[in-house]
């Protein structure tokens, strides 16, 4: 069966890691501006001031694109260079960069992919309480409202959110990203619950102002795979999937909190039973408006786990992978099967088109004495992984795209620049950029509609 003829292929981005531009136009500072600059929190001090420079080498980048046959781009607006305060004042010389982002997109063939959040909050919100506070999911809406208003004339696909549980988890639970705060569970999933609330009023936003436009969700959480093809094993790893910890440092790393209010319209079971004592009062009259219908369901996806049935409460255990098992840069395993369990359980989950928003490898990619950069890591990567999301597809899964992170290294967090996930080279002296093999082979990977794979 393989890949639809209409299969979305693309390369996918975020405005934080790759624009720059920190202090320029009238931009806002957002959370990950102040802490990138907060000694130790990130590695060697690394910041996002300056980035890859997209923000002055987008036509470049756009040519680049058009080079390597990207037909679809993900990218993620940075909300203080649109809202300096985070609500209020425009900043109309931000809304000039992102249509003239678009424009240049358009004009080279390529349909944008407009993510709305992808971790980059503003720090005058931070100020006021952030997702703590009640009045956030109002403070997203009227994002949303002006980015539908101001590009869905020419953007029509959206996505709302990227990795809360990362945002939320990383952010505020066991503070390892932006803004670095360790807070307990009565002050994180009341967020959560704003966070979900946010999404909900976004997507009714999007539908008014940006009429015809398709509106999708890209939260994560590692898949967990069968240890063996029994019956048993794989409805351990099922459950193992879409159990939910009460863990104040790691409870927010899961798929159903964050999933099932969106697409099914209500918090899952176990959830309410660990965690439901700290919604905030009411919160039953919101899953209404968190309920709203989307076009599509997507998942960022690196690597599963392994586990097998076992004779305790959970009813599995996880299983340790083998002395020396495959890593990639940034030390996650090697995994490909978690392109095929992760779509086929939440297919069978939430039965709505999906795609693969984030996949990708971290090398320790060098520019060679030919000039070139030589990455077949990265290659037999994605080749292994798109393998099995093809075999997920051949047995029913309604997988319509996939997004390769990244299009360019970039910014990655806490790890600065110490990692590279791209397509393409960035010398973060020179800002020059350099194609890798694996560019090469991911534009033929996409003009033939993965036949070639």
């Amino acid at each position: 069966m393989g890949f639809k003829k209409d299969f979305i292929w693309g390369a996918a981005t975020a405005s934080f890691q790759i624009e720059g531009g920190a202090f320029e136009d009238g931009k806002g500072l957002s959370i990950w501006d102040n802490y990138s600059h907060e000694p130790g929190k990130v590695f060697q001090n690394h910041n996002g001031d300056i980035a890859c420079d997209h923000y002055h080498r987008f036509k470049e980048d756009v040519a680049i694109m058009k080079e390597m046959g990207v037909k679809n781009y993900r990218f993620s607006v940075c909300w203080p260079r649109l809202f300096p305060n985070g609500v209020g004042e425009v900043n109309e010389a931000g809304v000039a960069f992102y249509n003239a982002l678009i424009d240049e997109l358009v004009a080279a063939g390529i349909r944008p992919f407009m993510t709305l959040f992808h971790w980059d909050y503003p720090a005058e919100l931070q100020k006021l309480g952030g997702w703590e506070n009640p009045k956030s999911p109002y403070w997203f809406e009227e994002y949303a409202e002006l980015i539908a208003k101001r590009f869905g004339d020419r953007v029509k696909d959206f996505i709302t959110f990227n990795e809360p549980q990362c945002f939320i988890g990383l952010g505020y639970c066991c503070g390892q990203h932006a803004p670095g705060y360790f807070m307990p569970l009565s002050a994180t999933v009341p967020m959560s619950h704003h966070v979900l609330k946010a999404h909900g009023l976004a997507v009714k936003k999007l539908r008014e102002f940006a009429p015809g436009c398709r509106v999708g969700y890209a939260p994560c959480a590692d898949p967990r795979s069968p240890k063996t093809n029994s019956p048993e094993d794989i409805a351990a790893a099922k459950k193992a999937y879409f159990d939910i910890s009460d863990d104040p440092a790691r409870w927010a790393f899961n798929v159903t909190w964050w999933s099932d209010p969106v697409v099914l319209g209500h918090y899952p079971a176990d959830g309410l039973a660990k965690l439901g004592q700290y919604l905030p009062k009411g919160w039953e009259d919101d899953m209404e408006t968190i309920f709203q219908p989307l076009d599509f369901y997507a998942q960022n996806i690196y690597h599963s786990r392994t586990v097998e049935a076992a004779d305790n409460a959970d009813g599995y255990a996880e299983v340790t992978p083998v002395r020396g098992h495959a890593k990639t840069g940034i030390q996650w395993f090697v995994k490909p099967d978690a392109l095929y369990w992760g779509p086929k359980f939440l297919y069978e989950r939430y039965k709505l088109p999906f795609i693969i928003t984030e996949n990708g490898m971290s090398c320790h990619d060098a520019i060679s004495l030919d000039g070139k950069v030589h990455d077949p890591n990265r290659q037999d990567y994605m080749h292994r992984y798109l393998l099995e999301y093809k075999r997920a597809i051949d047995e029913g899964v309604d997988g319509v795209g996939y997004f390769a992170w990244s299009l360019m290294d970039n910014f990655e967090w806490a790890f600065g620049y110490s990692e590279r996930f791209g397509l393409i080279y960035v010398d973060y002296n020179t800002l020059e950029r350099t194609v890798k093999d694996s560019f090469y082979w991911y534009k033929s990977v996409m003009e033939s509609n993965g036949e070639n794979l």
